[in-house]
């Protein structure tokens, strides 16, 4: 996978995996085993589906998701991006907080010490002459190192592979909580634009077959890594090993090499965590460009002070757990709002040169119905459980 699109589904794919996105993988295999492979399954379809319809429709009219929004129903682009800017700086702040423990657990300084060191490296980033060339590279080296290093403990934990290809198809349990926080994960909020914001920062014309080869490549690429974490936890737990409660992705990787395995998981969760400020920072911004020009003129600074101020309330608050849940809750109601606008806007508007495919106007309709079933269901049912 190479060319510009390459760094959009790299930024894609490692915007989606952050810390809540090792922990939720681990704490879903735990509880469902083997059939958390249908779990996975499911919820890489929906995500291709959503994924394509969006990225196809904001490449097709070269306009950013607010943009495009405001120009079919003024003033919805404006709420789509309050809303992923408000689960942008939740999340950023919980990614934040990631990277600070992924130094802790590599070098002798503390969490808040790693965490204002990450966010430095995240400004030098968008400090760089060319910062989207520096985004690109930083993005596909940390996520090759990601799954390389997961994909070792994979093979290392040795999970039934029989009755992994058995439980895919034929689960013998289903969560709905865990298919639309996989989802929410994978695609909603900020994550699914981020790819396709990136296409149209390079301002070049992009053949329609590489955008749908690059939005399908990001979905793999997240698929991959949740599917060897997945792996890796179903082949601790399978032995009867039980993992640690306050860090259950870390104990995974202990559990199978020992203290060599506990660095290397600090060296994912650093990965994860630093490419997602990035891209949760990158998204963000560029949703406020459509609000004020002042955001289109400040751009590089407007990030770099996103990123100040994720720091700044982690340092104040700690992590805010109630923050992010309700964020990732938020999540799984942004998906339907946001791809529901996109396939409004392509039955509204008629394009010369694209043509939208039907079967992916509708069943992007299908995705929206089902997400938006599934959120409300999660929604009245976990959320008691937090106060």
């Amino acid at each position: 996978m190479g060319g510009k699109g390459a760094g959009a589904a790299f930024l894609m794919a490692t915007s989606a995996i952050g810390p809540g996105f090792l922990t939720q993988t681990t704490v879903f295999t735990q509880q469902l085993l083997a059939s958390m492979g249908f779990v996975i399954l499911i919820s890489v379809l929906i995500d291709i589906v959503a994924q394509l319809n969006i990225w196809q429709i904001l490449t097709a009219n070269n306009k950013r998701g607010s943009e495009l929004a405001n120009e079919v129903i003024p003033g919805s682009g404006h709420a789509l991006t309050i809303l992923i800017c408000f689960g942008g700086l939740a999340f950023n702040i919980g990614n934040i907080s990631g990277a600070g423990l992924g130094l802790n657990i590599l070098f002798p300084v503390s969490v808040e010490t790693g965490s204002i060191i990450s966010a430095a490296i995240a400004v030098i980033i968008f400090l760089w002459k060319d910062v989207a060339k520096a985004m690109d590279l930083f993005v596909k080296l940390l996520g090759i190192v990601m799954l390389v290093l997961t994909g070792y403990v994979a093979v290392f934990s040795a999970p039934d592979m029989n009755e992994v290809a058995r439980r895919t198809f034929a689960p013998s349990s289903i969560s709905l909580t865990a298919i639309v926080t996989l989802v929410g994960g994978t695609v909603g909020g900020y994550i699914t634009f981020a790819g396709a914001h990136r296409l149209l920062e390079d301002k070049a014309a992009l053949q329609m077959k590489e955008v749908k080869k690059n939005a399908v490549s990001g979905i793999i690429l997240t698929a991959l890594m949740r599917i060897l974490l997945f792996l890796a936890v179903l082949g601790v737990v399978s032995r009867g090993f039980s993992l640690d409660a306050s860090n259950p992705a870390a104990s995974v990787f202990q559990q199978v090499l020992g203290e060599t395995g506990y660095k290397m998981f600090g060296i994912v969760l650093w990965s994860a965590a630093i490419t997602s400020v990035v891209g949760s920072a990158f998204t963000s911004v560029s949703f406020l460009k459509t609000l004020n020009p002042f955001f289109e003129k400040q751009q590089r600074w407007t990030t770099i002070v996103f990123i100040l101020v994720s720091t700044l309330v982690f340092l104040w608050l700690g992590k805010p757990i109630v923050i992010l849940i309700l964020a990732g809750a938020l999540n799984g109601f942004i998906l339907p709002f946001s791809l529901g606008l996109m396939l409004w806007i392509m039955m509204k508007r008629k394009l010369v040169h694209y043509n939208h495919p039907q079967w992916l106007l509708w069943s992007g309709w299908l995705v929206v119905a089902v997400m938006l079933w599934m959120s409300i269901v999660t929604f009245i049912n976990e959320i008691p459980k937090l106060f």
